[in-house]
């Protein structure tokens, strides 16, 4: 007697902003039956909502916003909280990742072509394919490291919905490789989602875009390539390698005016600080009275500089642009100051170091101790 054939893996509609819910209500903490008499629904809409069964987004909104506000009065880290919108836009974006065929002649329809990521979604996107815990949420929350038993300890899809995801992207970004500029935001894109994939050997796959002309050693100055660059060097970093993103911030970032404001534009951008909604990423290249706030972009690229490990050289290279191109920045929030000095003073004592990351950082420790800019 045969079994019945396997029963094929529900796509995660409501995976991610489901188990941020879990998180969420763990932190106040409640019970499921306990937050459900809360909030005034049966503990079964409660269950679906974290299963991701049910998901958050088919709400009404009003509903969902009165709920967001008890969660936060009954004692839930807003910062968590405020994190669901992401969490239901990672959920949207990566079903339709999953249900998209990639065909050159409708590249524009494919939702990682007209619509420029920030770092809270991407990550939230990472937690679900890879079990990486967003920085987000493990700054406002307790997730032990690993549970016993059967309970899930992150929004982790099944091997084959991962599987599916990353051969999605990687297909996308093989068929955008024929379609020129017009498929430059699809390709970095996908690149960096299909750094994920700690079985993806990424080197040798982006050693053959190189070989066949997709990507440009060196960009002068900003273009579309000098965005797709940028991404293959974080890829590759997220890996583990960051010698092409030493190479990158060497020879097209620095000395050139117009990289460096288009790095500094993508960071506020990614760390939502520019909160207006990019199309495509022509924004990078804007010049006159940036819409971000250089103390906030401080602060952020401050907070994590001793956190993001790969993305080290990248982090000391923009403080010290940043720094550099704004004289009086390290003296405008002494709050910041005393926080950067702290991390930096750290990073000095690691041996890890480049020489060139080095040397930026104890210019911009000169700055923080003298009140001065050393270069």
């Amino acid at each position: 007697m045969t079994g019945s054939p396997p029963s094929p893996e529900r796509e995660p509609e409501g995976a991610i902003a489901g188990y941020l819910f879990k998180v969420i209500r763990e932190q106040i903490p409640r019970t499921q039956e306990e937050l459900a008499s809360d909030l005034g629904v049966d503990k079964s809409t409660l269950q679906g909502w974290e299963s991701g069964r049910r998901p958050l987004s088919s709400t009404r909104a009003g509903n969902l916003v009165a709920m967001r506000r008890k969660l936060v009065i009954l004692g839930a880290p807003p910062g968590l909280v405020d994190m669901l919108s992401t969490a239901m836009d990672a959920d949207l974006l990566l079903g339709e990742i999953l249900r998209a065929e990639p065909v050159r002649a409708r590249l524009h329809e494919h939702p990682l072509a007209g619509w420029v990521l920030t770092r809270d979604t991407t990550h939230m996107i990472g937690w679900a394919v890879s079990g990486i815990l967003p920085g987000v949420v493990a700054m406002h929350s307790t997730i032990p490291a690993a549970r016993r038993g059967p309970v899930s300890s992150s929004p982790l899809l099944d091997p084959g919905l991962r599987e599916r995801f990353f051969q999605k992207v990687r297909t996308a970004s093989d068929v955008a490789e024929r379609a020129g500029s017009d498929a430059a935001l699809l390709r970095r894109q996908a690149w960096y989602l299909a750094s994920y994939d700690r079985q993806w050997d990424a080197a040798n796959w982006f050693d053959g875009l190189r070989r066949r002309g997709t990507l440009i050693a060196r960009v002068d100055g900003w273009s579309p390539q000098w965005a797709e660059a940028r991404s293959v060097a974080a890829a590759l970093a997220r890996q583990g390698d960051p010698s092409l993103l030493r190479d990158f911030i060497n020879r097209s970032i620095a000395d050139h005016d117009q990289a460096e404001t288009a790095n500094l534009n993508y960071w506020a951008h990614w760390l939502g600080l520019d909160r207006r909604p990019q199309t495509d990423d022509c924004f990078m290249a804007e010049r006159d009275r940036p819409a971000w706030d250089a103390s906030a972009l401080l602060r952020e690229l401050a907070v994590r500089l001793d956190r993001a490990v790969e993305y080290t050289d990248l982090y000391v290279h923009s403080i010290w642009a940043l720094a550099l191109s704004r004289r009086n920045l390290l003296d405008a929030d002494p709050h910041v100051a005393r926080e950067l000095a702290g991390r930096v003073a750290v990073l000095l004592d690691d041996g890890t170091l480049s020489s060139e990351s080095r040397r930026k950082l104890e210019c911009v420790y000169y700055g923080l101790r003298t009140g001065g800019f050393g270069v």
